[in-house]
């Protein structure tokens, strides 16, 4: 067993991905961040559709066309359509900021 909130006592050089469930096109993941964003000019996009939620700490996510950043706290949620662009801006260097993704077709 694991806990979900479990974060690193210290900055982590990369983001960590840590699958919890995958099967059957199903991926459910923990993402922990300390500072890391998506890198300058560079948009994230994927097959597949990403609802995600913020647990702990806090992050900003841009959607290509929109103007501004969605800023997220623990608690907040949002699904990304697959081949949607998007970034992660930044994310809280104060304390870890904990993700839980899930990715599916859709």
């Amino acid at each position: 067993m694991t806990n979900l909130l479990d974060a690193p006592s210290s900055t982590l050089p990369e983001e960590r991905f840590e699958a919890i469930v995958e099967r059957d096109g199903l991926l459910i993941e923990r993402i922990v961040s300390t500072g890391q964003a998506t890198p300058p000019g560079e948009w994230l996009s994927q097959d597949r559709a990403e609802w995600v939620a913020v647990l702990r700490g806090g992050a900003g996510l841009r959607f290509e066309g929109e103007d501004g950043v969605r800023e997220m706290a623990p608690g907040d949620h949002c699904l990304i359509p697959g081949g949607v662009r998007h970034r992660v801006e930044w994310t809280s260097r104060d304390e870890p900021t904990i993700w839980l993704a899930v990715h599916f077709a859709g």
